[in-house]
């Protein structure tokens, strides 16, 4: 860009933007991703920039390094709402599992319901679409592929959280109710 100044010569350059580009995100997801929710943010800012290779390599590489923290929440919620003990220690095995395939085949059939999305495993839809490879696609694809891994994190994250809140809240309430004692 360039500009006339006194002298009738000049140039400008645009080095940032201030304020950054305004996204709501849960407040769950900090939690959900742990240290690398920087990098989520980096993936976020790519994409609303619409570098799509770029937010996919991001969010693919959260997705991966956080695979084990998501699944102890989800274990976590799975032993909130009563689960088997045997179904929560598959799904802590399955935290500490290296390989992303193995540890979605193990806990496939143990995902509460409450955080199923529209009837499916949140991880499994996230393993399939990062299984497809950022370098067979065009930026575009990257791109609408690197929005749907974000919603579905976020969603993730949020769901998470509520059943977690509404579990504890549940409890509390009937603890309350419990005091009453019946006079008749």
């Amino acid at each position: 860009m360039s500009f006339a100044g006194k002298d009738g010569h000049g140039t400008a350059l645009k080095i940032g933007e201030f304020p950054d580009l305004h996204i709501d995100l849960p407040s769950s997801l900090p939690k959900l991703l742990g240290e690398e929710y920087k990098i989520f943010i980096k993936g976020l800012k790519c994409e609303k920039q619409g570098f799509g290779i770029a937010a996919f390599a991001y969010y693919r590489r959260v997705v991966e390094s956080q695979k084990g923290r998501v699944i102890q929440q989800i274990a976590k919620v799975a032993k909130r709402l009563g689960a088997n003990p045997e179904v929560v220690a598959t799904l802590e095995s399955a935290a500490n599992e290296v390989q992303f395939s193995k540890a979605i085949d193990q806990i496939r059939d143990y995902i509460p319901s409450s955080l199923l999305i529209d009837g499916h495993n949140p991880l499994k839809l996230l393993h399939k679409a990062l299984s497809i490879g950022l370098h067979s696609q065009e930026d575009e694809a990257c791109l609408r592929t690197a929005h749907s891994i974000r919603m579905v994190l976020q969603d993730l994250s949020q769901r998470i959280k509520d059943t977690l809140r509404e579990e504890q809240e549940l409890k509390a309430a009937v603890s309350t109710l419990l005091q009453f004692r019946d006079e008749t």
